[in-house]
């Protein structure tokens, strides 16, 4: 294994280089080639890259925001509305919920925001500190850089190379970002993007029981409590199911059992948040009926 394929292999995962003649003389098409093979080989290439960029469509970090944001606001607010039908107004458990529902998914936001801006805080500070490092404590780098290449089992003399070269490359601190620190830049839209998917998440996901609610008199808050019980024990499963087929896959028997099993996880912790939010309800008007 020679140091420009290394440098090549490293540079998908660092922003260390995008471009390399080496690399560009190791893989390119011999001349020999007609060019029906040049053409196909470059049609190949594109495809693959296209299928790259369609299975990287979604973002890891974006669809962990819409899942926290999904599976709060399907348990909180449903365990309120249940807990307010006890009441038997239908318009407490509306407007109740409502308020709820806009309360939550504010502070959601904004618990998301604050987040992803402490994230971005904190990559910022250590880059700097690794900055300073790499210019104070050169010795300690170099060590820094062969432990990184340690696991692999390379030959010395190439890690020899390799760190004598990233030890002069102006890249060094975001190499070391990324193989050491293991701290991925976080983009400039991060924090507002995590806010609105987990705000929009808990929107969404508390709003589903209280549909229902629209639809019934004044009084029916019990009637509507049925159809909100129905509703939300097939939406938490379905959650619950693609959550875990979204992780471990969607084909295959232990996949579909493990959807399983996550749907009906997803169903018994909203059964018992709003079992218990009912009975305090109850147990509270009970209290305040005999006083």
């Amino acid at each position: 294994m020679s140091i420009s394929s290394l440098k090549g292999l490293l540079s998908s995962y660092s922003p260390i280089s995008e471009y390399s003649p080496d690399l560009e003389k190791e893989y390119q098409l011999p001349l020999q080639h007609d060019s029906s093979d040049v053409e196909s080989s470059s049609g190949q290439s594109k495809s693959s890259l296209s299928e790259k960029k369609e299975s990287r469509f979604f973002d890891g970090r974006t669809v962990s925001d819409a899942i926290i944001g999904l599976s709060d606001g399907m348990t909180v607010p449903f365990a309120l509305t249940a807990g307010l039908s006890a009441l038997g107004d239908t318009k407490v458990v509306v407007f109740g919920g409502l308020a709820e529902l806009i309360a939550g998914a504010i502070s959601m936001g904004l618990g998301g925001y604050l987040g992803a801006k402490s994230e971005e805080q904190s990559y910022h500070a250590t880059y700097k500190e690794t900055e300073t490092e790499t210019m104070t404590n050169p010795s300690s780098t170099s060590d820094t850089i062969a432990d990184i290449f340690a696991p692999y089992d390379l030959p010395p003399h190439l890690v020899s190379e390799l760190t004598t070269h990233l030890s002069t490359s102006p890249m060094l601190p975001s190499f070391l970002m990324n193989f050491h620190h293991t701290m991925p830049e976080p983009s400039g839209s991060r924090a507002f993007v995590c806010a609105l998917t987990i705000a929009l998440g808990y929107f969404i996901g508390g709003f589903v029981p209280l549909v229902p609610y629209f639809f019934v008199g004044p009084t029916e808050a019990f009637v509507a409590l049925r159809w909100s019980i129905a509703t939300m024990v097939v939406a938490l499963f379905v959650f619950g199911y693609g959550k875990t087929c979204f992780v471990s896959g969607w084909k295959g028997k232990r996949n579909v059992r493990g959807g399983m099993v996550g749907g009906v996880q997803m169903v018994l912790v909203g059964g018992i948040a709003a079992g218990s939010a009912m009975g305090l309800v109850k147990g509270f008007q009970m209290l305040a009926t005999n006083s």
